[in-house]
């Protein structure tokens, strides 16, 4: 077991966060940088709005490319949504020595999705933390009118890069 400090929160994807969105611009440029790193989930257009340890806020604007027939937010594009939201605050607490790796996930679709939806996803990572450990998070996505829309349960597999 190896014991998470609080210094170590401040891994790439953080620090990365911290940096560019200080600047005018720069949460559009990380939300591009994460789609050029990420081409499927940079599919979906998504936007970050607010990270910092054990917590992702990401925006989704409803538009053609997203939609399916029934005139609503493709139930596909909700879960990557939701997948990006948990791994974004996943990778928020972890160290330049750890990794992550979805291992499941599953949907509650709650009522149909239009207009422009909020991810919200917050984890607290444990004190001690084996390798290969499995977390599981919930990103919970609202409407515009704060509804919740759909809700995606992940679950990640964390431990620490080979030396």
């Amino acid at each position: 077991m190896t014991q998470i400090k609080s210094s170590d929160y401040r891994g790439p994807v953080l620090k990365w966060w911290q940096r560019l969105s200080a600047w005018p611009g720069g949460a559009w440029l990380f939300s591009l940088a994460l789609g050029l790193i990420a081409p499927y989930s940079g599919s979906i257009g998504v936007r970050i709005e607010e990270i910092r340890p054990g917590y992702a806020r990401l925006t989704m604007r409803d538009r053609r490319r997203v939609r399916n027939h029934l005139k609503s937010i493709h139930a596909i594009a909700l879960v990557n949504l939701g997948e990006i939201a948990t791994g974004l605050a996943l990778l928020s607490n972890f160290s330049a020595d750890m990794r992550g790796i979805l291992v499941g996930i599953e949907a509650e679709y709650i009522k149909k999705a239009r207009g422009k939806l909020t991810a919200v996803a917050e984890f607290q990572m444990p004190l001690k933390l084996e390798d290969n450990t499995p977390c599981e998070l919930e990103a919970c996505l609202r409407d515009q009118s704060g509804e919740t829309v759909t809700r995606v349960r992940a679950t990640w597999l964390v431990g620490y890069k080979s030396s």
